[in-house]
């Protein structure tokens, strides 16, 4: 029997009918990426508050069971969660060779003097090498190795400099952008993995390089990454091989173009372009995967949905264990970025507002914030940093002050682009001594 789907008001929908697809993107919402069958009258509660329609598969509605195991999902990853029935796949722990234990010798405050503009710089660079693709002209990989040196040499310095200024930059072009901020995530992660220089230059090389493919694609289609019908997104995931069509001749290393090749693959065998699973997908590979995924999942996108908080990305990511991304893998990444990673924006439980300059791994749920608004919400004339682990040290419980909440991106009066964090004066008169303690 084939399987059609039926665009359904979610007012209209019934227990037993299966959600192949949804009227927003998958990521941005709680359910299974991959769809699910409607269990319960909670199941429906929950979609109409995220969704006015939804895809159903007609075919589903009589024998779901067994069409759920055979029919493969077009926008999904695949697999579904531990007691869903979604596919999981347990591997030893990960072993990184002679693992190297950095730590950090710089202060936050001079490592974002040292590389303020560093990111800039690596725009400017993969903007030139990708228009060199498009237009067919010969592409020198030169400066953009020269800019990854120094974001790699930046991140084992101090880890969250860069990661601050990556949340505050801002760039016209969305792939630049995601390609940016992707090596970056990356980078920290596999410093946390204690990866050697030389396997950080070429995962964050990989990374700036992975969405090269994307410039043979119409900026319609990628403009609507996400909201997709079936004919689009089947030539959306060409993207990874038209990217290695470009680079194959540019004596990259191999280590690079596994980057390029597989950051896409997913851990239970769902991703694309081949479908490879578990130790078949290189360990750079991977790290970009969960990399990419996690800033797919944060980044603002203009005439999309609102993205997750990046509190919300990272449940996400671990509730992810073991079926779209390896467990530890998973838990060396949250470690590497925090319960809240920097530049989250979050409300603190006496209701004073800032964003999350750097945090501790010791005290994850204590991070570093810049506060920016007084307990009514209303802006500070001068931002202040509290660092939450060394203000609750000798604090009773009922004193502790933590984060009640993140808050959604572009929430009013917590704009940080209007302090400059490397000393200079702002509009509100912010001094450096306020924003960072050593």
């Amino acid at each position: 029997m084939g399987v059609g789907q039926k665009k359904i008001a979610v007012q209209d929908l019934e227990v037993g009918m299966f959600v192949s697809d949804l009227d927003r993107p998958w990521h941005q919402t709680p359910f299974p990426i991959q769809g699910f069958h409607i269990r319960s009258q909670d199941d429906i509660r929950a979609l109409i508050s995220h969704c006015q329609w939804v895809s159903v598969d007609v075919a589903e509605n009589r024998n779901s069971v067994e069409l759920s195991r055979v029919v493969r999902p077009v926008f999904g990853t695949g697999g579904r969660r531990a007691g869903e029935g979604r596919e999981e796949l347990q591997l030893p722990p990960m072993s990184i060779r002679e693992p190297v234990k950095y730590r950090a010798v710089t202060t936050l405050k001079r490592e974002m003097k040292s590389s303020k503009r560093l990111l800039e710089d690596a725009g400017v660079a993969l903007e030139h090498l990708y228009t060199a693709v498009t237009s067919q002209e010969s592409r020198d990989l030169r400066p953009i190795a020269v800019v990854i040196n120094k974001m790699v040499c930046s991140v084992i310095r101090q880890p969250d400099a860069l990661l601050w200024l990556s949340r505050l930059q801002k760039h016209d072009n969305h792939v630049y952008r995601h390609a940016l901020n992707t090596s970056v995530w990356a980078l920290v992660c596999g410093r946390q993995l204690g990866l050697n220089e030389g396997l950080l230059n070429h995962l964050g090389l990989g990374c700036l390089l992975s969405q090269v493919g994307k410039t043979q694609l119409s900026e319609d289609l990628l403009s609507r990454e996400g909201q997709l019908g079936p004919e689009e997104y089947a030539l959306y995931r060409t993207y990874v091989e038209k990217g290695m069509a470009k680079l194959e001749e540019s004596g990259l290393s191999r280590a690079v173009l596994s980057v390029v090749q597989g950051h896409r693959e997913r851990h239970n065998g769902s991703g694309f372009p081949e479908g490879i699973c578990g130790d078949r997908i290189p360990l750079l590979a991977k790290i970009a995967g969960l990399a990419e995924f996690f800033e797919t999942l944060i980044e603002p996108r203009e005439g999309l949905a609102a993205p997750m908080t990046p509190a919300k990305a990272v449940t996400l990511l671990y509730d992810m264990r073991n079926i779209e991304f390896q467990d530890d893998l998973v838990q060396g990444f949250i470690r590497a970025i925090g319960i809240y990673p920097t530049g989250s924006l979050v409300e603190l439980t006496d209701g004073q507002r800032g964003i999350v300059v750097s945090h501790s791994p010791e005290r994850r749920l204590w991070p570093r914030v810049m506060v920016m608004t007084d307990r009514h919400h209303s802006p500070l004339k001068a931002a202040k940093v509290v660092d939450l682990a060394k203000y609750n040290e000798s604090r009773a419980a009922a004193e502790i002050l933590a984060i009640k909440e993140c808050l959604a991106h572009g929430t009013d009066g917590l704009n940080p682009a209007g302090y400059d964090v490397t000393g200079a004066e702002s509009r509100w008169s912010f001094s450096l001594g306020q924003l960072v303690s050593r």
